[in-house]
């Protein structure tokens, strides 16, 4: 009944808004001086467009949208996308979008972030600064014909600002509930005039969180966090044909123990509940620890006819992470940590060429090659192991030390060809090769103590993949187009770091491949912008895990489908209110899925993924430097994973209502902010294994105070 109540109410508010533009439809052509929405530059194929054109589904946050919101790292503009949750946690920042889910032990999110060239493809410090960021477009549906293997979901693609010869900045500060902390800037402008540009940027945010530890000896605070981001970069444009710009970008953050609480395995989800989770027992210091250190110098030429353009980066993450073992107290894993050191170093390089035409045929066309090795040292857990008695017999090291590299190659091309004076057809794909090698050893040892390994494994693997593309729009008139799209995704496979015996097929897992179609509308007339997309998803191989008793791996499920519809849209109501909402509805389920000991799968629905999301939101800009918006966001019911008991639990459906007042005046904003007012409850993560059940939450009712100055 609940989920009925919120889908009626943005369903009511979507028709209400259609149906205040029929009139302004019909008001176009008499009153020509009516507020207009401005239109939206995009660089979704790399090159500008303008997104009204381009056929694919796509969100776009200006700078001015997401300073009003308050949006200030990517896991809040994800929240903003119909059918994409993001689950902030311990296990990093592991995105869902269309039934596609975080794959587990090679941490790839389905959706992949790029900003200033360099790809944020692993859930751990799946994030970016922005500070000083011109718009956000976030393409949905499989991008892998120009962005690449691994956004078989879709792409946050941040575009930053073009500096100019004045020197220009913002500095910003937040404090609010829980001890939370934020402070922002930007500086750039010009060293040689018109010649030689540098900026930069950062943001540090800290949380004591809204968590106690009673525990004895340990820190109080439950689920503290810090993050720290940095980026600078230097832009040499000698002429008005060359570009190079060298960007270099460094972040920690830093989180302890989880955002709620375990119960003994084998517990009922209904059992959870926030307040258990205000005041915890952990014995065990969690803390996970994420240093990353990235660089990208990118080199653009344009000739007469076409511009040759080179994107090198390079990027290492650290990542330390100690673990409680089960999250509990008085139990016979007291003192027992479970731990994941890993450390990843990567190459990518990119050149391509693409026509300077803005009109007519236009095309893109490169080569791409990256290079990524993956230390695993070590990633396992602590057990108390007992005789066939019952007798104690030790506490014991379970752990594997790995190595894996990974090389892909890959050519691809796009081309843009207009057919007649309304049709537009565009055609792509992508060829790429994958080659993976895994060297592990596994240790079962006594806690402290040193010695050889149990077993070792080595092997590698090959994969081929072509990743066609095809789109097909139509002008409906100068501000309205349509269009059908059909196109490939894909998400490597791997090895599994556990690997002990067996063949290479035994311990590794397949990559998972969709088959994405598109219809979708978008337009806008007067104060009416509009877009809707409906999306049907084949999904093949598609990667689960599964737990063996003491293991958990990567494995593939035979079929996969999701379908559903996306609606977005802004209304000027008036020169001072503006309305705007999106609606996501999709059915994402199995279609067979065996896990093996006489279980099957088929036909439920894939967890992490909402039946709906939606927002809806109202602004006010004042000439006069007042502003204030309220924004509602919902969430349908949510299937988990549960693994203990060999099947699924479903989570209710909820609402959150923010809202925020400000006031500009000169070059300061100042402001007061509200997050989950109604203080909502709700769960954002759940696992059960034989050694707990765990739950984590999103945030209880905040508040706090900021200001801004802009120079």
């Amino acid at each position: 009944m609940y989920r009925k109540k919120v889908l009626l109410l943005f369903c009511c508010m979507f028709c209400g808004l259609l149906l205040l533009a029929v009139p302004l439809w019909a008001e176009e052509a008499e009153d020509k001086a009516v507020t207009k929405m401005e239109s939206i530059t995009v660089t979704a194929n790399k090159m500008e467009e303008d997104v009204q054109e381009v056929p694919q589904s796509i969100t776009v946050m200006d700078e001015a949208f997401l300073v009003e919101k308050g949006i200030t790292d990517v896991p809040d503009v994800i929240r903003e996308i119909p059918n994409m949750v993001v689950q902030e946690n311990l296990e990093g920042n592991p995105v869902s979008f269309r039934g596609l889910n975080a794959s587990t032990f090679t941490y790839n999110n389905p959706v992949v972030i790029y900003i200033d060239g360099v790809p944020v493809i692993n859930q751990y410090g799946f994030d970016a600064s922005l500070a000083n960021v011109e718009r956000v477009e976030v393409l949905r549906g499989p991008q892998g014909t120009l962005y690449g293997k691994d956004a078989i979901g879709g792409v946050i693609n941040i575009v930053t600002k073009e500096p100019e010869n004045e020197w220009h900045g913002m500095v910003g500060a937040e404090y609010g509930s829980y001890n939370t902390m934020q402070g922002i800037f930007n500086l750039n402008g010009s060293v040689i005039k018109d010649t030689l540009f540098m900026g930069i940027n950062g943001k540090y945010e800290q949380d004591d969180g809204w968590i106690d530890n009673t525990h004895s000896g340990l820190d109080s605070d439950g689920n503290e966090s810090d993050q720290q981001q940095f980026s600078g970069y230097l832009l040499y444009t000698p002429t008005d044909r060359f570009i190079a710009k060298l960007t270099i970008s460094m972040a920690n953050q830093s989180d302890s123990w989880v955002n709620g609480y375990a119960l003994p395995a084998g517990s009922d989800f209904s059992d959870f509940n926030r307040d258990d989770a205000e005041e915890v027992d952990f014995d065990v210091p969690t803390k996970v620890d994420i240093d990353s250190f990235s660089q990208s110098l990118h080199l653009s030429y344009a000739f007469d006819a076409v511009t040759l353009t080179s994107t090198t980066t390079h990027k290492k993450q650290d990542m330390e992470g100690d673990y409680d073992v089960d999250y509990q107290a008085d139990t016979i894993y007291d003192g027992l940590r479970q731990f994941n050191y890993n450390e990843t170093d990567a190459y990518t390089q990119e050149l391509r060429v693409s026509s300077n035409n803005a009109s007519g045929v236009r095309w893109i066309a490169g080569l791409y090659l990256d290079s990524e090795d993956h230390e695993q040292n070590p990633l396992g857990m602590q057990y108390p192991s007992y005789d066939s008695s019952g007798a104690f017999y030790g506490n014991f090291d379970y752990k594997a030390e790995s190595e894996i590299d990974s090389t892909t190659y890959a050519a691809f091309g796009q081309a843009m060809v207009p057919l007649g004076e309304r049709f537009e057809l565009t055609l792509g794909s992508r060829y790429q090769h994958i080659d993976k090698e895994i060297d592990v050893d596994i240790y079962v040892l006594p806690v402290g103590t040193t010695g050889a390994p149990t077993s070792s494994f080595s092997g590698d693997k090959d994969w081929d993949a072509f990743l066609p593309k095809a789109a097909l729009s139509y002008a409906l008139g100068d501000n309205w187009h349509t269009y059908v799209s059909y196109s490939q995704g894909y998400m490597p496979g791997g090895f599994n770091p556990f690997a002990s015996s067996g063949t290479t097929e035994d311990n590794s897992f397949e990559p998972q491949k969709s088959a994405n179609y598109e219809i979708g509308i978008k337009g806008d007339v007067n104060r009416l912008r509009l877009a809707a997309t409906l999306f049907y998803m084949d999904i093949e191989d598609i990667q689960i895990y599964k737990a063996d008793g003491v293991n958990l791996y990567t494995d593939n499920a035979e079929s996969a489908h999701s379908q559903g519809v996306e609606l977005e849209l802004a209304y000027q109501l008036t020169d001072t209110i503006e309305l705007t909402g999106s609606l996501g509805l999709i059915e994402a389920k199995y279609d067979s899925y065996d896990a093996g000991n006489g279980i099957s799968f088929d036909g439920k629905d894939i967890e992490n993924t909402p039946s709906y999301t939606a927002t809806a939101g109202i602004s006010y800009r004042h000439p006069g430097g007042l502003y204030g918006r309220v924004d509602m966001r919902a969430s349908g019911e949510t299937s988990y994973f549960d693994d203990a008991n060999d099947g699924f639990v479903e989570d209710d459906a909820y609402a959150l209502i923010d809202a925020k007042i400000g006031y500009l005046i000169g070059g300061w904003d100042f402001y007061v902010y509200g997050k989950n007012l109604t203080d909502e409850e709700y769960i954002t993560y759940f696992m059960s294994t034989t050694r707990q059940t765990l739950a984590e939450f999103g945030q209880p009712l905040t508040v706090g105070a900021g200001l801004r100055y802009r120079f």
